[in-house]
């Protein structure tokens, strides 16, 4: 939280307690990682601060941290459904189609369909910047940090404390050791 404070990002609020996070995971129904926990424990950033705009580019999360404290709830339900609508538009309009599925439907809204109730078998991504997940998987830690629009998923960070470095603090894009090993069943074949 430091190096956030440090380079101005944001301003950080007191981090969330431990039954603010357990209601934040009864309500919207998944576990935040035991790094992802701790860093909300220690700070929660606060979008205070004007984000710059590239002309021209559409931004589609006006508010990159997520305010799990005091956000719109139906703005964080729709953060945590990104990658799996992201998915579904790219099997709806881009042909995709995950190969552990089977075989693809012939009509588009059987594809659809069958990638929907395949899609809620897959664990979770919470949001922790913009379009910046990690997975919704409790009592874990030191998952890379994931870039996710639609199904183009990049590596944005080795774990969390290196997606800040990169993103917000010391190192750049390219800079220091890179080899990140994503572990969450199915969003580990979209990378």
């Amino acid at each position: 939280m430091r190096r956030l404070r440090l380079r101005s990002v944001c301003v950080v609020a007191p981090g969330l307690t431990d039954s603010e996070l357990d209601e934040i995971e009864r309500e919207f129904g998944f576990r935040f990682a035991a790094d992802h926990r701790g860093f909300l424990s220690a700070g929660l950033p606060v979008n205070t601060r004007p984000q710059p705009r590239e002309p021209g580019v559409i931004y589609t999360h006006p508010e990159p941290w997520p305010d799990w404290r005091s956000g719109k709830r139906d703005e964080l339900r729709s953060l945590l459904d990104w990658p799996r609508e992201g998915v579904l538009f790219d099997v709806e309009n881009n042909g995709f189609w995950y190969d552990g599925w089977g075989s693809r439907p012939s009509g588009t809204a059987s594809a659809v369909a069958t990638a929907t109730a395949m899609l809620a078998q897959v664990p979770k991504m919470v949001p922790v910047y913009g379009h910046r997940y990690l997975p919704g998987e409790s009592r874990t830690f030191g998952h890379p940090v994931l870039s996710m629009w639609q199904t183009d998923i990049i590596y944005y960070g080795l774990n969390l404390a290196d997606y800040i470095d990169r993103e917000f603090g010391r190192l750049g894009p390219g800079e220091g050791s890179w080899e990140p090993q994503a572990s969450v069943e199915f969003w580990r074949d979209l990378v």
